[in-house]
This record gives structure tokens, C-alpha cells and sequence, in this order.
């Protein structure tokens, strides 16, 4: 699995809308796409969804419009990639070999972003693995960073809470489409109720209503916005006293998994992007 951040700064002062990760997730692609094509069409057909994208992380104003924020030339903003999917090596190639171009940009419907910077990070299943079997008394620190869209079963209802049977068995749906054969999970959904508690941060909650993806409205000829709804937050997760030692790695594994695959619906295009930390904890006793 790898990770790729990416400091970027506009060439000139622009508005953007506060639901960025579309027009951010289309630049990605047309980048991969002028060094390979077949690789582009990859990642826009494939239905695993194993690529996540932040849209831009950063400090922004207020901008003139309603519903969009101002992009300084004077600040930098982060763009955080995470690839699961099993030609992750395919992608990160062409990536970064897009990205390391002369004079690369990011260009967005107003403006365009000067790539400064190209963080990279990589994690094998070993690697997992290994990290996994540190930890007695996980607590899992997770930072919702941009809104999380968890659809709730076949439902169009999204999950407006940290909940953890919802977090956990989108990491664990995830998973299972994209690791090797030989460590697909099946953990019951009850398990995830049963043997994990979340702690959120009040004052981190926050909900939002955001853009995803535009369709043609066959009714009325003319394109429709689609909108999802989702939360932001912080929000710790321990593993109570009796937990299975399996279930334990398990949820520790997926803990460690989700910044690369996001969490919930949309992650391609800016939806639930996370960063995770595992400490040791004290098993959920209070």
C-alpha cells in the first residue's frame, strides 16, 4: 500500500467550492493519465475503490461566492493519496512520474496549483503484521479530516456519527476487496458492537452536506448534482477487557489500513479521509 502527500500552492489567489475533492480526484487522474492511459482508465472504471483522495487539506478564507473558500497564493496546502488497489504499483508509477515533471500542475476549474512538494509512504502486508503484534491494549486515535459518508446497508440514510460498528466494517468491506486471499476477514458485525468502544471528541463533531458527483438528469436535460452527507471528527476507539486476541489484530490491522483506503462512500473524491495513530491503552477499563 502507499501514501503520497503533496504540497501544493496556487499560482494566483482563487475561490474553489468548500467540496473540492471532485475537481481534485479529476486533476489526479488527467495527471496519471499523460503518462498512462491504460492506468487512468484503470482507476476510473474499477469498482474496488481503492484509491483515496483528500481534496486540499489546509487553512483557507472565506471566499466572495457562497459555498466556496479562497485559495492564497501565500499558503501551501496538502493533497493526501492513498492506493490499496492491487496494481497499486502501476498507479504510484505513474503518479509519480506525472508529478516529478517539470513545471507540474494541479489545475482545478479556477486556477491552477504548483506542485512544491512529493511525500511518499509505503506499507506491506508484513509490515502490518509486525505493527499489529506491539499492542496488548490498542486505543486507535482516528482524525476524521474530511467528511465521512458511510452508507448505512442498501439504504440512501448515511451515518451522522463515529459509530463503530459503521467505521469499522467500512474498513473491513475495504479490506477484503483488495488484500490477498489468504487474510480476507469475516468478522460479525455484532463482534464490532460487542468488543470495541468509540470515544469521540464533542468538540471536533461536525456534519456537512457535501458535492460528489454531477449526473445527467435524463428528465429535465441538464446535469444534476449529486450531495452526501457526513461528519468530521476526532474520535478514539478501544478494545474492551474480553476482546478475542484475534479480533483485537484484526481491528488493529484496520486501523492501520484506513488511511490508505478512507473510510466510507466517495473516498476518491474527497470524502473520508483519515489519519490514524495506535497507542497502548489500558483495554478500555475506566
Amino acid at each position: 500500500m502507499r501514501q503520497i502527500s503533496i504540497t501544493v500552492r496556487p499560482e494566483n489567489g482563487f475561490e474553489v467550492p468548500h467540496n473540492d475533492g471532485y475537481q481534485v480526484y479529476s486533476s489526479i487522474l488527467s495527471c496519471i493519465q499523460n503518462t498512462d492511459e491504460n492506468t487512468s482508465r484503470h482507476i476510473h472504471e474499477t469498482p474496488l475503490h481503492s484509491i483515496s483522495v483528500s481534496g486540499l487539506l489546509g487553512h483557507f478564507s472565506g471566499g466572495r461566492r457562497p459555498g466556496h473558500k479562497y485559495l492564497s497564493p501565500n499558503v501551501s496546502y496538502e493533497i493526501r493519496i492513498g492506493i490499496s488497489d492491487p496494481q497499486e504499483e502501476e498507479i504510484y508509477e505513474s503518479l509519480i512520474l506525472s508529478l516529478f515533471l517539470p513545471d507540474t500542475k494541479v489545475s482545478l476549474d479556477q486556477g491552477s496549483l504548483l506542485v512544491e512538494k512529493v511525500k511518499k509512504r509505503s506499507l506491506t502486508y508484513p509490515d502490518m503484521i509486525a505493527e499489529v503484534t506491539k499492542y496488548k491494549r490498542p486505543v486507535m486515535a482516528f482524525k476524521f479530516l474530511t467528511p465521512t459518508c458511510i452508507q448505512f446497508r442498501n439504504s440512501k440514510v448515511t451515518e451522522m456519527f463515529p459509530h463503530r460498528v459503521a467505521v469499522f466494517h467500512s474498513l473491513l468491506s475495504k479490506w477484503n476487496q483488495v488484500c490477498p486471499e489468504e487474510m480476507r476477514m469475516g468478522i460479525d458485525l455484532d463482534d464490532f458492537g460487542r468488543y470495541l468502544i468509540e470515544k469521540p471528541e464533542p468538540e471536533s463533531y461536525q456534519t456537512y452536506s457535501v458535492l460528489v458527483n454531477t449526473v445527467h438528469d435524463a428528465k429535465r436535460d441538464h446535469p444534476r448534482p449529486i450531495f452526501k452527507q457526513g461528519f468530521v471528527c476526532e474520535c478514539n476507539y478501544l478494545v474492551t477487557p474480553n476482546a478475542p486476541i484475534t479480533f483485537k489484530n484484526a481491528v488493529t490491522l484496520l486501523s492501520l489500513f484506513a488511511p490508505f483506503s478512507g473510510v466510507g462512500s466517495s473516498v476518491a473524491r474527497g470524502c473520508g479521509q483519515v489519519s490514524t495513530m495506535i497507542q497502548e491503552g489500558n483495554n478500555g477499563r475506566r
